[in-house]
C-alpha cells in the first residue's frame, strides 16, 4: 500500500525546461507532504520527466524505465512518465507498460497534485490535454531542493515556430508568456534564498510578451529582472536569431548584470538548408545579429546548436556550416546528426529519398566536433595569465580542496579554495586552459 505521502524521486532527461518543470513538480507535491529523495531505491513515487527532441533520449528513457519497473515488482510504489515523450506517446506508453500508473505531458505539471492523488486512489491516469493559453497557470511554488548559486526561471511555455526538424510545438503546445509580475516575484524569492545568477528560460525568449497586449517586451523584462536587488548575473536561453532585436543589443550596453555569453542556435550555415529548416533567417542575417551584439558588448562570446546531415544537405552546405566556426568564433556548441522525429515536416524530405547516408552524416559530425574542440581549446588557452571574476558555484566533484565556478563569459574555472567561497565572486588568475574548462589560482 502506498503511504499518504512518502518520498519522491524525479529522474529528469533533456533541457533546462525539463529541469525547471521537475523543480515545480517537487514544489507542488511538497504541499501534500512528498519529500524529495536522490535515491530511487528509497522512493514511494518515481517520475520520469522525459525528452523527445532526439531518438537517443527516448531510447535512454525506455532503458531507465526498465530498472524502475523491476523495483516496482519488489515493493509498492507509484511509477509515472511525464514530459515530452508522455505528451507524444501517451496511449502507446499505457499499452506498452501496464504497470505504469500515470502518464502526463508538460501541461500536467500545474495539475500534478490532482494527478498523483488520482493515481494513489487506484486510477491509471493519462493526461495529455493542453491547458487554455489565456489562463495558463504557471506554477509559482519554489523548488524545495536547494537552489544553489544559480536558478532557472521560466518566462514562457510552448513555441509558435515550426522548424521542420523540431517536435517541440507538438509536445509543449502553443506559446504563452508568463505575466512579468509572476516572474519578478519568483526572482525575488530565489534571491532571498541566496541565488545570485538568474537564467530566464523559454523555447524562444525573444518573442516574450508579443502576443499579450500591454506586456513587457523581452528587452524590457531583462531590465526589470536586472533591477531586482541581489541579482548579480543574468542569462537567458533559448534565443531565435530571427527575433533578436536592437533593443536586446542595447540591453548589453546598459546592463552590467547581463552575462557576456549568449547561446544563439544557428543550426546550419547554409542558406539553402536554413530555408528547408524554416528558420526564417539567412547566414548573412545571423552574422549581422552577431556583429550588432558584439558592437554593444565587445567581450561577448557565443555558443550554438548545429545539426548535420539534414535531409538534402550537400558537402557544400556542410562546408558553409563549418566555415561559421571561423566567421563567428563559437567557443562551444551542441552538435548532432539529424534525428527524424515523428510528425515533423522533415520526414517528408527523407521520404523523397533525400536522407543523408549515415556514414556521411557521421563523418560530418566528427569533422565539426574536431574543429570545435580545437577552437574551444585555443579559446581557453588564450585566457592563460588573465585575471577573471569567478562566481563560485560549489566544490569540485573530482578534487578535494578545489572549488569551481563560472565567469561572465560562462567559462568553467577550477581553483583551489574552501567551500565557504560558494556564492561569492572572487578574482582568479587563469593558469591553464583545457578544452572545456580552465584552472587557476586566487588572485591578490
Amino acid at each position: 500500500m502506498i503511504p499518504p505521502a512518502g518520498r519522491l524521486f524525479v529522474h529528469t532527461f533533456g533541457c533546462q525546461m525539463n529541469e525547471y518543470d521537475s523543480g515545480k513538480i517537487r514544489a507542488r507535491l511538497g504541499a501534500d507532504g512528498w519529500i524529495p529523495t536522490d535515491d530511487p531505491a528509497d522512493a514511494d513515487l518515481i517520475l520520469l520527466n522525459t525528452c523527445s527532441i532526439r531518438e537517443k533520449a527516448v531510447e535512454k528513457m525506455h532503458s531507465v524505465l526498465g530498472e524502475y519497473r523491476r523495483m516496482k515488482k519488489q515493493r509498492p510504489l507509484l511509477l509515472g512518465i511525464a514530459g515530452c515523450v508522455a505528451q507524444e506517446r501517451g496511449e502507446e506508453l499505457f499499452r506498452r507498460y501496464p504497470d505504469v500508473d500515470l502518464v502526463f505531458g508538460p501541461d500536467g505539471v500545474p495539475k500534478i497534485r490532482e494527478l498523483v492523488a488520482a493515481a494513489r486512489a487506484g486510477e491509471r491516469v493519462l493526461d495529455t490535454a493542453f491547458l487554455d493559453l489565456e489562463t495558463y497557470p504557471f506554477v509559482s511554488d519554489l523548488d524545495p531542493t536547494p537552489s544553489g548559486v544559480g536558478a532557472f526561471v521560466t518566462i514562457q511555455k510552448g513555441c509558435d515556430n515550426r522548424c521542420t526538424f523540431c517536435i517541440v510545438p507538438s509536445t509543449r503546445g502553443a506559446e504563452a508568456s508568463r505575466p512579468h509580475a509572476e516572474i519578478l516575484a519568483e526572482v525575488n524569492g530565489l534571491v532571498a534564498r541566496g541565488v545570485k545568477e538568474i537564467t530566464l528560460i523559454g523555447q524562444n525568449v525573444n518573442s516574450y510578451g508579443l502576443k499579450v497586449p500591454g506586456e513587457l517586451t523581452f528587452a524590457r523584462l531583462l531590465y526589470a529582472v536586472a533591477d531586482v536587488p541581489g541579482v548579480e548575473r543574468l542569462r537567458y536561453t533559448t534565443s531565435h536569431p530571427r527575433d533578436m532585436g536592437a533593443d536586446v543589443a542595447q540591453a548589453y550596453r546598459d546592463l552590467p548584470q547581463l552575462a557576456s555569453h549568449l547561446h544563439l542556435p544557428v543550426q546550419s550555415g547554409s542558406n539553402r538548408v536554413l530555408k528547408r529548416m524554416k528558420r526564417f533567417y539567412t547566414r548573412e542575417r545571423y552574422l549581422d545579429v552577431v556583429a550588432a551584439l558584439r558592437a554593444a558588448r565587445p567581450d561577448l562570446v557565443l555558443t550554438t546548436d548545429v545539426i548535420v546531415g539534414f535531409p538534402g544537405e550537400t558537402d557544400e552546405d556542410f562546408d558553409q556550416t563549418l566555415s561559421l566556426l571561423d566567421a563567428v568564433g563559437f567557443v562551444g556548441s551542441f552538435s548532432f546528426k539529424f534525428s527524424p522525429r515523428p510528425g515533423t515536416p522533415a520526414l517528408k524530405l527523407e521520404a523523397r529519398g533525400e536522407a543523408v547516408p549515415e556514414a556521411v552524416a557521421s563523418a560530418r559530425l566528427i569533422a565539426w566536433q574536431d574543429a570545435q574542440r580545437a577552437r574551444s581549446l585555443a579559446w581557453h588557452r588564450s585566457l592563460e595569465g588573465r585575471r577573471v571574476d569567478v562566481l563560485v558555484e560549489g566544490p569540485s566533484r573530482h578534487d578535494d580542496g578545489v572549488v569551481c565556478g563560472r565567469t561572465s563569459q560562462f567559462v568553467s574555472v577550477n581553483v583551489p579554495g574552501d567551500p565557504s567561497l560558494v556564492g561569492r565572486t572572487v578574482p582568479v588568475q587563469v593558469t591553464r586552459g583545457f578544452t572545456h574548462s580552465c584552472r587557476g589560482v586566487m588572485a591578490a
